[in-house]
Parts: C-alpha cells; structure tokens; sequence
C-alpha cells in the first residue's frame, strides 16, 4: 500500500491528500477530501501500477465492496488511415464507437495531423480492437486502423488487458509452439 500511495502521491498532486485501504482481492479504495481532484483524476485515465492497469470507478459507500465490476476503463484511441476527406470528429466519433462509448468534450480532439484521436470508454474484460473496415461510396471497403494511448501490460497473442503472453489461453494451448509473428498485436 505504500508503494502504491508514493507512487500516486506526486502523479495525482492532491492538495488535500487522500488514503487508501487493501480491501483484498486487488481492491483498493482511494478517500479523497475534494470532489474536483476525483473528477480530474478520472478524466486523465487510463492509470496504471507497474505496468498493470489501474481500474478506477465511483464508489458509493451503501453498495457492498463485492458488487463493484471493474471492467470498464477510458483510452485515447488514435484512429489511423482515414481519408483525408473523411478525417474529422465526427467521422472518427462514429468509428471508435463500435470499440465503446464515446466520452464527449466541448473542445474538439486531434483536428489535423494523419490521425484522429477519441476518448473512448471501453470494456476492457474484451479484446482489443486492432481497427475497423468502413464502407466508402461506390462499395469501396477500407481498413482504418486503431493505437490506444497509455495502454498499460497487454497480451500480444490476443490483445487483453487482464493477462500478459505468458499467460494467455492461445500460448498455453499451443503448448509454445507459437511464432512470433503469430501476435495479433505489438507496441
């Protein structure tokens, strides 16, 4: 716990201070004296602990600490390959919400450049989405891809955020006999 507190003490700035408690089962609250610096805490996810992402939700204290799901977290995603034409918030809003739910902002994100950048919450119990084809006019199919900011430890085989390579379901039946190039995902 206090590897954890030292860690987040200078990352978070907290005026007030917060505590923290092992609940078990890698539950950890956080108590925090100021609203503001939970809503800004929030806003800046993902957060991660070595290397290992930090799921971070709102408790409420009349909910029993087992009914908690931490499965979602928030992600820049970079949305890449889109046609010039097309590069605007709008369009890269509509793809990345086939990953997960689009967080609005009032000032637009990632306006020029050869990419587009969306703040997606997504289910993270889930693969990874490596992109997505979009359907242009005259039936033309095009590949955009997908790279998600800050991303913590991640499964190359399969693109999870719960286990790393060593541990994942494809390597373990393979009996290791997976190559290299056979990962779904990279850096």
């Amino acid at each position: 716990m206090e590897a954890i507190a030292s860690t987040f003490k200078p990352l978070w700035r907290s005026k007030n201070g917060f505590k923290i408690k092992n609940m078990g089962n890698h539950i950890v609250p956080f108590i925090f004296y100021s609203k503001r610096e939970v809503d800004t805490i929030l806003e800046n996810e993902p957060w991660s602990f070595d290397k290992h992402l930090m799921v971070l939700q709102r408790y409420d204290k009349d909910m029993p600490v087992e009914e908690l799901k931490f499965n979602l977290a928030t992600f820049w995603v970079q949305v890449h390959d889109i046609p010039v034409r097309f590069m605007n918030q709008k369009v890269a809003k509509g793809i990345c919400s086939t990953v997960g739910a689009v967080i609005k902002k009032s000032e637009t994100e990632g306006e020029g450049g050869s990419f587009m950048r969306v703040r997606v919450r997504m289910d993270i119990t889930i693969p990874l989405s490596r992109g997505r084809k979009v359907s242009l006019r005259q039936g033309k199919e095009l590949w955009v891809s997908f790279k998600y900011e800050r991303l913590p430890n991640i499964c190359y085989w399969c693109g999870c955020l719960n286990h790393d390579d060593g541990d994942c379901e494809a390597w373990v039946e393979s009996e290791g006999s997976l190559k290299e190039e056979d990962k779904q995902f990279g850096p």
